[in-house]
């Protein structure tokens, strides 16, 4: 099973109208102890996001930020420190996903565009419905050893090996497979698949094998 972000996903989503204040902001972020608030439209869909950081650009000379800030950049930022509303000072459009998004994406997303939360939207009307944050994805680390063994071993099933034959244990999100194996090359193909299920902390195949079909060795 793979967890989706409607498995994790906060029901309570933290957003104002452009219009909002530069005040509003502010505490609206200090009051529900979010780093980030959604900017949605009349319809409640999400236009932009205003994080911490965009309020703070009001500290910050931005006109000192040299060859790092050139261009539209140092432009966008000057008129976010100078700006009074939730327009003036967001980031859009907005990084949205829905609910079906993969656990595993939503991390992704965060990591490579460096936030801590995303505004979930339903599918079908584009409208906010709740917010996950980067503590809600942890809770993947949580599940029960039983349904992350079982996961694993559906994933090694799907590879067209036998788990049955292989002894699979969990503790502490940690997967260690022993047992024998055809192949060399099937040790590399159940850590790549084992590591991809939801829970896995890190995965040991101890496992002897009759033919060793890796040239070169590891």
């Amino acid at each position: 099973m793979t967890l989706q972000v409607k498995d994790v996903m906060g029901a309570v989503a933290i957003a104002v109208r452009p219009e909002a204040a530069f005040s509003e902001l502010v505490e609206t972020m200090r009051r529900f102890k979010v780093g980030a608030v959604a900017v949605v439209d009349g319809e409640g869909r999400p236009v932009g996001v205003v994080s911490e950081d965009d309020l703070l650009l009001k500290e910050v000379d931005v006109s000192r930020g040299g060859a790092v800030l050139a261009g539209h950049r140092r432009c966008r930022e000057r008129e976010k420190a100078a700006g009074m509303t939730a327009r003036d000072v967001m980031t859009s459009p907005a990084l949205t996903v829905i609910g079906q998004t993969a656990v595993r994406e939503a991390a992704r997303l965060m990591h490579v565009n460096r936030i801590k939360q995303l505004p979930v939207v339903d599918v079908a009307s584009g409208k906010i419905v709740g917010t996950v944050h980067q503590a809600d994805l942890l809770k993947v680390f949580s599940r029960r050893a039983c349904d992350v063994l079982a996961d694993v071993a559906a994933a090694v099933a799907r590879l067209g090996l036998d788990p049955g034959v292989l002894t699979i244990t969990v503790e502490a999100g940690v997967v260690r497979v022993g047992g024998r194996l055809a192949r060399r090359s099937q040790v590399a193909a159940i850590v790549e698949v084992g590591r991809r299920v939801d829970g896995v902390v890190d995965l040991d195949v101890d496992a002897t094998y009759d033919e060793d079909d890796v040239r070169g060795g590891w």
